[in-house]
């Protein structure tokens, strides 16, 4: 078995969206758990099971700059936030995207995911808060 084929054969494998369950509730559970994270009221380690190695990476390395903001700014209350309207589209087999209105009460952003079927479930593979 060569590199290549060692890579491929244990790499993660894309599966149908017919074979995965309703991507939604992922969706807006992974919306709350990323604010969560950036607020420091959740540990990223958490989000570890749901999301790609690569997002991973960046989800730590945000939570430790929004960790680092909190410092500077010597903010102890974590504000609270409600999750509003989830919406989401089957861009291709085996392929969601969604965005959640989060809503404090300062203001108001949007949480856009994406979502693969690999190893027979969802995985994010990009996740933004806009």
């Amino acid at each position: 078995m060569t590199a290549v084929d060692a890579e491929e054969f244990f790499d993660f494998q894309p599966c149908s969206s017919a074979a995965l369950p309703d991507p939604t509730p992922l969706i807006e559970n992974l919306a709350t758990g990323v604010i969560e994270v950036l607020l420091g009221v959740r540990e990223v380690q958490q989000m570890a099971r749901f999301v790609t190695e690569g997002l991973f990476q960046q989800l730590t390395e945000r939570a430790l700059t929004a960790r680092r903001d909190r410092a500077q700014r010597q903010q102890r209350e974590v504000p609270g936030f409600a999750v509003g309207s989830v919406h989401t589209c089957h861009t291709a087999d085996g392929v969601v995207e969604g965005a959640v209105v989060v809503r404090s009460a300062v203001r108001t952003r949007a949480v856009a995911l994406r979502l693969e079927g690999l190893d027979g479930r969802w995985r994010a593979t990009a996740i933004r808060v806009l």
